[in-house]
């Protein structure tokens, strides 16, 4: 299993922007995919977007598919996430995740420590 660590997060006003990262510890992305997902207080854990690592396809819940952007930088080693147009309802802790899985949290095997991002309106 390889270890992620997140970053970017913050205290925004809305219509704000931030860029979060996702990197590995110890190791380069081998995995299949890489997704990021996000936690309100009082909230499950919500699918945010994916791509493949290999092939980067990228895919989007429908709340943020026309205002976030993920992308990964193969020299870097790293996959960001690009949040435009931030909404109040974008705070949460925001994780990254890699594994075998898509939409589903089950089908990810690693996980990162998780990033705030808080919208004020």
């Amino acid at each position: 299993q390889v270890q992620l660590v997140e970053s970017g997060g913050g205290l925004v006003q809305a219509g704000a922007s931030l860029r979060l990262s996702c990197a590995p510890s110890g190791r380069s992305f081998t995995t299949y995919t890489v997704g990021w997902f996000r936690q309100a207080p009082g909230k499950g854990r919500e699918f945010v977007a994916a791509i493949t690592w290999r092939d980067g396809i990228p895919y989007y819940s429908d709340s943020v598919k026309d205002r976030f952007t993920v992308s990964r930088d193969y020299a870097k080693n790293r996959v960001d996430l690009q949040m435009n147009d931030l909404r109040p309802d974008d705070t949460a802790v925001y994780y990254c995740a890699a594994g075998p899985g898509l939409f589903d949290a089950r089908g990810y095997d690693s996980w990162g420590q998780g990033t705030q991002v808080s919208v004020s309106a």
